[in-house]
């Protein structure tokens, strides 16, 4: 998969072999065919946590519940509490850390642009890719809505899906308990760093192995 940031190289590449010649024949190995520019960008739709790689578009939680209702609802629910055993998409706030965890775009979900990429790339299920730009930015800003991350007439656009803050944003931070891993003066050693062994145990030959099959 194309990475985001990628696709102006990629159509730069495109557009150079599309100046010269077409034909397999007529390069190294004979194989394949210059990708289009539509081609590439077909394939170039993934969008960063950051929010780079996310298509013009906009779109309210106030459109966004005709298109929900149109295309979601009938799997995730009317308000998104989900249908038989497919996944609910509101709720479960403070529910992480209980032995059956709620995983909804409001409780788990980090980033709201990770939620506009999955949603353009795999929804509606079995009609994947068929939400325009605008559809897809429409059914975010619902979702967000419906979990009290935002106002009901914020439009979500290509423009700030990168600075919405989610709930569970800080959820993923992952400490790394290694000494050799801490800052030192603010800044973390990446070579020729020193620490301090302290071995606590050692290895013992216990004589499990049996000396023939019986």
């Amino acid at each position: 998969m194309f990475g985001s940031g990628k696709i102006a190289l990629f159509i730069g590449v495109a557009i150079l072999f599309c100046s010269g010649s077409s034909k397999a024949s007529d390069r190294p190995f004979n194989l394949g065919k210059i990708a289009t520019i539509e081609e590439v960008a077909g394939w170039d739709i993934d969008v960063r946590p950051d929010g780079l790689g996310a298509p013009i578009g906009m779109g309210n939680a106030i459109d966004g519940e005709e298109v929900y209702a149109e295309r979601c609802a009938a799997c995730h629910g009317d308000f998104g509490e989900a249908i038989d055993r497919w996944p609910a998409l509101v709720g479960g706030e403070d529910t992480l850390n209980t032995h059956d965890p709620i995983k909804t775009t409001g409780s788990y979900w980090p980033y709201a642009s990770t939620m506009y990429d999955y949603i353009y790339r795999a929804m509606p299920f079995g009609e994947a890719q068929s939400l325009s730009h605008d559809e897809t930015y429409q059914i975010v800003a619902f979702l967000l809505y419906m979990n009290d991350i935002i106002d009901d007439d914020f439009d979500v656009s290509h423009e700030n899906i990168g600075d919405i803050e989610m709930p569970n944003k800080n959820g993923f931070l992952i400490p790394d308990p290694r000494p050799d891993a801490q800052p030192k003066d603010g800044e973390p050693c990446m070579s020729n760093c020193k620490v301090s062994t302290n071995i606590i145990g050692r290895a013992r030959d216990i004589d499990v192995t049996p000396e023939s099959e019986s």
